[in-house]
């Protein structure tokens, strides 16, 4: 049975490729979970206005988000801590606490799960935290831990 995908799917596809599968594969479980749809003649000549509408959408989305990897390295996030009179600080700076300060300090929304940090930060000073804000487009955030 040939399907068109409609999501990327590991270890099967990727979204808009026509595809080969089992028929039960195909009818139990692809179709009805909207992942993908029957190959035939009808649907196939809608995939390419499908694919030119996703090629557009995509172009808006990468432009979008080009520009907040712009911001992003451009500016220097300041974060507050609790610490004591050595510069050590209080847990950890972890990358939740860089989603919100983000989200607060320049009203941009990024996914915490998307942030990076190479060390661990228990001290005063300044860092760098990479943030995959789309598929190949990575930010290097610069931040600075500061007393409370």
């Amino acid at each position: 049975m040939e399907v068109i995908l409609l999501k990327d799917l590991e270890n099967l596809g990727t979204k808009y490729e026509v595809i080969q599968v089992k028929p039960g594969y195909g009818r139990n479980y692809l179709i009805p979970t909207g992942s993908a749809i029957i190959a035939n003649k009808t649907n196939l000549s809608k995939l390419e206005t499908l694919k030119e509408k996703a090629a557009e959408k995509e172009a808006v989305l990468r432009e979008k988000f080009e520009a907040l990897k712009e911001k992003l390295q451009e500016n220097v996030l300041k974060i507050g801590a609790k610490s004591g009179t050595t510069g050590k600080i209080f847990g950890s700076v972890t990358n939740l606490q860089l989603a919100q300060a983000i989200q607060d300090q320049w009203g941009e929304e990024v996914d915490r799960k998307s942030i990076e940090i190479d060390e661990e930060i228990k001290m005063l000073g300044e860092y760098v935290a990479v943030a995959k804000v789309f598929r190949d487009i990575e930010a290097r955030i610069r931040f600075e831990v500061v007393k409370e």
